[in-house]
């Protein structure tokens, strides 16, 4: 039929009765002139509601002949009214040319698979994303693991060459090695948690957790890289400050990585700081600051997202997790983790933890 017409309902039950009087209207109308008429839920398919940008239910979209037009709103009888007679003398008109009419199930048919088709390329989209991210993650993975596997090679190996060397240098060797095995493992529960996705839950095991003991044992495992790196080191660590409930070794791989960047951006001679804060009777705050480039403000949000990189960083090893992954754990103990920036005058990264 050349009228077609979409009447567009909800199930709220104040716009029932308004809704059986144009049914009713309708049905009078179709007695003067035949039209084809589709009724539509749009609680069962709101992608149709969406297309046609309704606002507003009940509502009536002449879908045929063109112009396209809609008319909704508590007097929609009177608008209907109104405009029967131009529609059904477009709808004259359009017989007599014996123009082809689509029907209206059809179209709206039509319209369902456009928007499935569009929901589908963007999962396609995100999932191409994914396996791009995982395949680049994979060759990074490798190289990586190289360093850290090297160095704890050659320290086990000196170990075996120098069984005559005294007690000291055997225990500087054995920790350099535990370092370099923990950076591995590390490394590897950064890639297991991120292949798992973004929304997958977090599993922990919150204890009583001494952050000051915690602190200056990892900070201990960096002194090498402190001195390489010419690098002063500034800790403000109160005894007073209670233990905290959490994760011990999921919050040891949260400050290793601050500390790491921190390490990665402070120039030589710089001063990295590590201070703990007994904020509120329920929270403990942890902060690592640096010397480094600083982040824009624009940025400090987006680096605690998946793979997400600074442009001044895609020469540097790394891949782009880290942030992300201390931002799950974080969260995961009901604690907040954020970023104190401006260019060139370092950054200060601080994350919060309930009192145990």
């Amino acid at each position: 039929m050349p009228l077609q017409l979409l009447l567009f309902i909800d199930e709220r039950s104040s716009s029932q009765e308004h809704i059986q009087e144009i049914k009713a209207y309708l049905k009078t109308l179709k007695e003067q002139y035949p039209f084809e008429l589709e009724i539509v839920n749009v609680a069962h398919q709101p992608y149709l509601a969406e297309h046609f940008r309704l606002v507003a239910t009940p509502a009536l979209v002449k879908m045929s002949p063109n112009p396209r037009q809609t008319i909704a709103g508590t007097n929609l009888v009177a608008q209907l009214q109104q405009c029967w007679s131009s529609w059904v003398e477009s709808a004259q008109q359009q017989q007599g040319g014996q123009q082809e009419v689509t029907s209206v199930s059809y179209s709206t048919e039509l319209i369902r698979l456009s928007d499935e088709i569009f929901r589908l390329k963007q999962e396609n989209q995100e999932l191409n994303e994914h396996i791009r991210f995982k395949d680049q993650v994979l060759a990074m993975l490798a190289h990586d693991l190289r360093n850290p596997l090297t160095a704890a090679s050659i320290a086990v190996e000196t170990l075996e060459l120098n069984e005559q060397k005294g007690e000291q240098v055997h225990q500087q060797l054995i920790k350099q090695a535990q370092t370099q095995f923990r950076v591995m493992n590390r490394i590897i529960n950064d890639i297991l948690q991120t292949a798992r996705g973004k929304n997958s839950e977090l599993r922990i095991q919150p204890q009583q957790l001494n952050l000051q003991d915690l602190i200056k044992q990892i900070l201990d495992h960096f002194q090498h890289s402190f001195q390489q790196q010419r690098l002063q080191l500034d800790t403000d660590l109160p005894t007073d400050v209670p233990p905290a409930h959490a994760d011990g070794e999921l919050i040891r791989q949260v400050l290793v990585n601050l500390i790491e960047n921190a390490i990665k951006y402070t120039p030589s001679q710089g001063t990295i700081r590590v201070s703990l804060l007994h904020r509120t009777s329920q929270k403990i705050q942890v902060t690592v600051c640096d010397d480094g480039p600083g982040i824009p403000e624009e940025k400090q949000e987006e680096i605690f997202e998946g793979h997400v990189r600074l442009k001044r960083d895609e020469a540097k090893e790394g891949y782009g997790l880290g942030l992300s992954l201390c931002r799950q754990v974080i969260r995961a103990h009901y604690g907040q983790i954020w970023v104190d920036s401006r260019p060139n005058q370092g950054s200060c990264f601080h994350f919060t933890l309930p009192v145990y």
